[in-house]
């Protein structure tokens, strides 16, 4: 317990000392930062003072080299004015006239001030010339500014426009999409209908003929004679010899597929490794937002290249010799011709960053004209290759549906794949002759120079792939365009129904063939499978007439339940009558019984007890006729009044209220079940329109993206151009103020030798 305490003790003093450290380090953490603050506006600071400091000294240097130039001046002018006076004394004791030595002091003052006159005009002039020039640029560049800005509103316009033209033609078109949906769903729903009719009459036409085809086959083997049935089937037997060939064919085709899949991956990495070297190194300095954009695009190369070869490898492994190779029923080759389809989507996505990067290389500035030219050709290859890959496209798409001109198809991809070839050669050709020009740059590096070497290595495989492949096509177009199955007599290609007979066929006959060693079990003669067959047409027809004569019972059923309702309520009303009689004829009775013992005269008590007795049915029958009886049923409720008349009416007015009622509940039915279909259309119809737009949303939010994308470029490219015009007129300005001050500088100096020359002028008047 005590080490426990220990523990607890230490801990807390542990927890004690961590708190105060940890409060210590955020103040010691925001010092550093505020003492990092202050060492950087220090030295901040520092600079402004040490490049003040800097322009004060070489200021002072200029001072000081002026004065000394000054001062050598000076004393010139000190030594030429003691030689002169040298000279003058001499003059005046020679008998010279001092007038001579005062007009040569008089005259190289004059020469130096009209020195200095022409200076100071030819300074003027400059001056105005470059104020002139600073004018002129300074009113072009605010008109380009003002065009520019003209410029920029018509191209929001045009964007605007462009933008209300999109969404009028987004609605249109998907309301005309949402038109062509239904349509095309009827018109799915018929062909679903038609197709379902047709493998219903296929499916039985196959089965009569392999059921004819079995039952022959039974017959040759048995009755000679019978033969004939068999060789009246139009089945093509299966080509072993043709399925090794195209399993041959597919093997060499997807080894070519993955050299050029290769070839493609190493082009891509090594353009995308170009784009950060040249023309702006990235380890330098940042790249272009274009090239960056290209460069995350080639990125995801790999994600359009691989499929190419996954799927080709699938088509392969389906092809074996136990299948039916022709174009209906190779089921991968469309799941090939959509990640081409893809790839070539990717190229269209490249196209315009590479045409952009070219001219980018064409913009720098150690591009000389040849290389600008390559990269005009360059960008004419490009082209050139991204539109034979959609040829190619389109011909694999033909090839992936079903179609019965597929000869002219194959000649047609033949010669696309050639001009792919030429295509990519000429590419091959003008890059290298590019990169012996980029070698004679003084710029390039080592690091381009093998980036380039790789590209053209990978620009020659790639040649040498797609040379292979449209040598291989052309060379296997006979096997290609020819029809290895068709039905004899026929030009008509196989349909998969078809091919399906032929494998059921062909495995019915392995199997025949590897058990005639074996006991055969007894099969079926072909007249008593014709005999089974009326028996079960005939079956199906009478399947026919019970079911119509099932329906025809369930009427009558639902008819005599009707009935069974009237001669119950017939039976209630018969029920009540009855008590009411039975009653009048006890009461009657009564009557009578005391009429016969307490009257003297029994015939006159009966006959005025008959009388009474009439009259009181009569009233009785009166008062009947004015109340009313209820009936009750499971399908409604029905009042009456029992008269006279109603014997007559009353099996009618049952009828008319039973007849009622069911028109009444079969309407309600209908009402609920024409309510029912109109909501799930309601919804099915809600349901494609949320879909429809969904889909809108993300072309519309994609085009915004677009259209920002627009606006931030032309933003950049303005305050681009705006901060050039600013840096021009600030560069300009500073020129001005520098002329300015050396002009001012200049009128010192001119009115300080004039002050100097007139004090010198007076000096001589005064001697």
């Amino acid at each position: 317990m005590a080490n426990v305490t220990d523990l607890q003790t230490k801990y807390s003093k542990l927890a004690q000392e961590y708190s105060k450290l940890r409060a210590q380090n955020q103040v010691l953490k925001k010092a550093v930062v505020d003492e990092q603050a202050s060492s950087l506006s220090l030295k901040e600071q520092l600079k402004q003072r040490d490049q003040s400091l800097r322009k004060q000294e070489q200021e002072m240097d200029s001072l000081s080299f002026r004065n000394q130039q000054l001062a050598k001046r000076v004393e010139l002018l000190q030594e030429e004015l003691a030689v002169s006076e040298a000279k003058g004394k001499k003059g005046k004791s020679k008998g010279d006239s001092p007038s001579q030595h005062g007009l040569e002091t008089q005259s190289v003052f004059d020469e130096d001030l009209q020195k200095k006159i022409e200076e100071n005009e030819r300074l003027h002039i400059q001056f105005y010339e470059a104020d002139e020039q600073h004018r002129r640029q300074e009113a072009e560049l605010k008109s380009r500014l003002q065009e520019l800005e003209k410029d920029s509103e018509q191209h929001q316009a045009v964007v605007d426009g462009l933008t209300t033209k999109y969404m009028d033609t987004i609605e249109r078109l998907q309301s005309d999409k949402a038109r062509l949906e239904v349509k095309t769903q009827t018109l799915e729903r018929e062909a679903k209908e038609c197709r379902m009719r047709t493998e219903e009459c296929c499916v039985c036409k196959v089965n009569k003929q392999g059921l004819r085809f079995c039952s022959g086959l039974t017959a040759f083997l048995s009755y000679p004679a019978e033969f004939s049935d068999y060789n009246s089937l139009n089945v093509p037997p299966h080509n072993r010899r043709h399925q090794l060939k195209a399993r041959d064919v597919a093997g060499q085709a997807l080894n070519f597929i993955q050299d050029l899949v290769a070839a493609l991956l190493n082009f891509h990495s090594y353009t995308e490794q170009r784009v950060h070297i040249y023309p702006l190194d990235s380890s330098i300095e940042p790249i272009s937002p274009l090239n960056q954009k290209f460069s995350q695009y080639l990125h995801e190369n790999a994600a359009y290249v691989r499929p190419l070869e996954d799927s080709f490898l699938q088509l392969h492994q389906s092809i074996t010799e136990d299948t039916v190779t022709v174009l209906e029923t190779v089921v991968k080759l469309k799941n090939f011709a959509d990640n081409f389809s893809s790839y070539t989507h990717f190229l269209q996505k490249i196209l315009p960053y590479q045409l952009k990067s070219l001219e980018e290389e064409c913009e720098a500035p150690l591009c000389t004209a040849a290389l600008t030219a390559k990269n005009q050709e360059l960008q004419s290859d490009t082209k050139k290759v991204t539109s034979v890959f959609e040829k190619l496209q389109n011909y694999i798409n033909i090839l992936a549906l079903p179609s019965n001109s597929t000869s002219a198809v194959f000649t047609q991809l033949a010669a696309c794949l050639h001009s792919l070839h030429d295509a990519i050669k000429e590419m091959s050709k003008h890059y290298n002759q590019k990169a012996s020009l980029e070698q004679e740059l003084p710029t390039v590096t080592q690091k381009l120079s093998t980036t380039s070497e790789c590209l053209l290595g990978s620009l020659g495989s790639l040649t040498s792939s797609t040379g292979k492949i449209a040598t291989f096509f052309s060379n296997n177009l006979d096997f290609f365009t020819s029809s290895a199955y068709s039905p004899r007599g026929s030009t008509v290609t196989l349909n998969p129904l078809q091919a399906e007979s032929m494998l059921a066929n062909k495995k019915k006959a392995a199997a025949y063939i590897n058990a005639i060693k074996k006991p055969r079990p007894q099969s079926v003669p072909y007249r008593e499978a014709l005999t089974n067959r009326r028996i079960l047409t005939s079956s199906t027809e009478s399947r026919e007439g019970l079911t119509q004569q099932v329906q025809q019972s369930q009427e009558k059923i639902a008819r005599l339940e009707q009935e069974k309702e009237h001669w119950l309520l017939e039976a209630q009303l018969g029920k009540v009558r009855l008590e009411k009689e039975n009653q009048r004829i006890a009461d009657l009775e009564s009557q009578l019984a005391a009429a016969l013992g307490g009257s003297p005269n029994p015939q006159a008590a009966a006959a005025s007890t008959l009388a009474q007795s009439h009259e009181e049915t009569e009233k009785e029958q009166k008062a009947a006729g004015k109340e009313t009886t209820l009936c009750t049923s499971l399908v409604g409720m029905l009042c009456t009044t029992p008269t006279v008349a109603d014997e007559e009416s009353r099996e009618q007015l049952i009828k008319t209220h039973y007849m009622a009622r069911v028109g009444e509940l079969t309407t309600q039915l209908q009402i609920s079940d024409s309510k029912a279909v109109h909501f799930h259309s309601e919804c099915r119809a809600l349901a494609k329109r949320l879909a429809i737009a969904e889909k809108s949303r993300e072309t519309l939010s994609e085009e915004v993206k677009l259209a920002n994308q627009n606006i931030t470029r032309l933003q950049d490219e303005l305050a681009t151009t705006k901060r050039s015009y600013e840096d021009q007129l600030s560069m300009m300005s500073d020129h001005l103020c520098s002329m300015n001050e050396t002009l001012s500088k200049q009128r010192e100096e001119i009115d300080t030798l004039k002050l100097g020359s007139k004090g010198n002028a007076k000096k001589n008047k005064g001697r």
